[in-house]
């Protein structure tokens, strides 16, 4: 018997950890074959469908999420037409909370898991190589399951989740995950200690753990691998602050290559934990912290418990203390806050600096509390995935519209790292939240929006700002624009961007060399490596911070290697 599992990723980067768990709970099944093939929702309908009926399997499962239901489906569908005899299962957390729907409003559907899958699709797997007959097999398990029987449809309570998470056989171990994707997907629990009314995890009581000796074990095959990125989807790493030093540590002291991506609650950090980030090389190791909202009202409402206190000041102490790169996140339509406290949010995690902020609307996901608090809201949102927010008492249309501007904005302009000197430099001047809620009215008259090039995305910015502002500060916002835009492309002759003039102070282009001893003075260059330089003189010196007062001529250079890119070095001439 051939056993398909199979799913469409957002993207390519993105791998599975469902799969291969499923296949490692049937791993080594006498008379059972189990093929994992995983596609993304850009392919052709026609080509995803010609790869899996080529497969030829007696059972094909699914897993499903916001981002593939509507393809899964359809697929689902003409994959029955071209193979009556094939069995057809869904899973994921899209189909668990309305199996009774799905399998009523699609006739391909022979049966729906509900929950965690591991044991459950162990026993129907089983169960058929043991019988032959599915409609037996199914009615067989006593949980976690939704089929049909004859013309009644049959949901059973959800399966209940493994309690010794060890007696899941680890893919890792058993070679069964694709370690050299991109990202490569990971957890050491399950669960969340908290009880977020907008999330998944609040369905779930409580948080358990892989042992530490599994932990280490499957840590080790992907350090081992050097995996390029290892996300891990534990909802609250350091919900134990013992037990997260113990496998950061362990992590630190044996990886070179790969770098860790982990969800925290900032607010839980001890000063334990922080010594053990210390050591932690620049770049290895990405925290997305989810802030949501700072108003603790808001927070309340969706049964959410955050001490801000501890959570700035922790922030700060990673930001100044550790090299982890800190991602912020935003949830823009919980109750109670509306445009004036979105902004508010904004931009008290602007003042934190971190590296990344991002901002989505809620979406009031199948199966949790939010969507009861929606309807005693009078929330409206999308029916069809991933059920974006539309309009609340507190936020209307517009008001997510413009919030969905200002966050393509925030990844343009902030969380590039392109445009750090000049927003410094706005943010002397007024609320940097207020600067991107301008900009982005701004942008809506445009008629190119956001598709630009990154020279072009200069341009706009300069086009924005140079009318905002009285000529003095004017002058100083185009000085550090100049020195952003230096860091990130080599100024042509020809084609100087509009910002980068020579004005009263003598300010701009110069004739000043820098030459190859200095250079070899300042910089590593690899034998073989393309050099060049360009130098300019700015009103202060851009290579501190804060910037010097002192008007500064500054050397950027320009080294091309290969295997490596580019690399821009701004060296001061004195």
């Amino acid at each position: 018997m051939k056993v398909l599992l199979t799913t469409l990723h957002a993207k390519y980067v993105h791998s599975s950890l469902a799969l291969p768990y499923l296949a490692a709970a049937c791993h080594g099944t006498d008379g059972i074959e189990i093929a994992v093939r995983e596609f993304t929702i850009n392919e052709q309908h026609e080509h995803l469908l010609r790869n899996i009926a080529a497969e030829r399997a007696d059972i094909v499962a699914f897993s499903c999420y916001i981002w593939n239901i509507e393809q899964t489906m359809k697929l689902a569908s003409d994959l029955k037409k071209v193979q009556p005899s094939s069995r057809v299962i869904l899973g994921g957390p899209e189909v668990s909370y309305t199996p009774e729907e799905i399998l009523r409003d699609n006739e391909a559907i022979d049966c729906i898991i509900r929950g965690e899958g591991e044991e459950i699709f162990r026993l129907l797997i089983t169960g058929l190589r043991q019988t032959g007959n599915f409609e037996n097999t199914i009615k067989s398990i006593s949980s976690g399951i939704a089929f049909r029987n004859g013309s009644a449809i049959v949901v059973q309570p959800a399966g209940k989740p493994v309690v010794e998470l060890d007696s899941i056989p680890s893919p890792f171990t058993a070679g069964l995950v694709a370690m050299d994707k991109p990202l490569v997907y990971y957890e050491t629990s399950r669960g969340c200690p908290f009880s977020c009314a907008f999330c998944m995890s609040s369905l779930e009581d409580g948080v358990r753990s892989f042992s530490m000796e599994r932990i280490r074990q499957d840590l080790l095959c992907l350090i081992e691998h050097q995996s390029p990125t290892v996300k891990l989807v534990d909802r609250t790493f350091n919900y134990d602050g013992k037990r997260a030093n113990e496998i950061w540590d362990f992590i630190v002291t044996r990886n070179r290559e790969c770098r860790f991506h982990f969800e925290i609650a900032a607010d839980l950090l001890s000063e334990e934990n922080i010594r053990i980030l210390e050591k932690v090389p620049d770049g290895m190791f990405r925290f997305e912290i989810g802030v949501q909202s700072i108003d603790s009202g808001t927070l309340d409402t969706v049964g959410r418990k955050t001490d801000f206190t501890r959570l700035y000041a922790n922030v700060e102490q990673l930001l100044t203390r550790t090299g982890v790169t800190i991602h912020l996140d935003l949830i823009a339509g919980l109750p109670l806050e509306d445009y004036k406290g979105f902004l508010d949010s904004l931009q008290r995690l602007l003042e934190l600096r971190p590296h990344h902020i991002q901002v989505e609307p809620l979406k009031v996901l199948k199966g949790t509390p939010m969507r009861e608090i929606a309807l005693q809201n009078g929330y409206s949102f999308s029916s069809y995935p991933p059920y974006k927010l539309l309009a609340s008492r507190h936020l209307s249309f517009l008001d997510i519209s413009s919030i969905e501007s200002i966050s393509r904005l925030l990844d343009i302009y902030f969380n590039s790292g392109k445009f750090r000197t000049v927003l410094e430099a706005v943010g002397n001047q007024e609320k940097l939240s207020d600067f991107f809620h301008s900009m982005s009215l701004f942008i809506e008259k445009q008629t190119e929006t956001f598709a630009l090039s990154q020279r072009s995305h200069f341009e706009r910015f300069w086009s924005f700002a140079s009318g905002r502002y009285e000529a003095e500060v004017t002058e100083l916002l185009a000085d550090a624009l100049c020195y952003d835009f230096c860091l990130c492309e080599y100024p042509s002759a020809a084609n100087i961007p509009s910002f980068m003039r020579t004005d009263k102070g003598g300010v701009g282009a110069t004739k000043t060399a820098i030459s190859m001893k200095q250079i070899a003075e300042t910089v590593m260059v690899e034998k073989g490596s393309k050099v060049r330089t360009f130098v300019h003189r700015f009103r202060r010196d851009y290579t501190q911070f804060p910037p010097g007062d002192k008007k500064t001529e500054i050397a950027f250079i320009h080294i091309s290697s290969q295997g490596k890119g580019l690399r821009i070095k701004p060296v001061p001439l004195g």
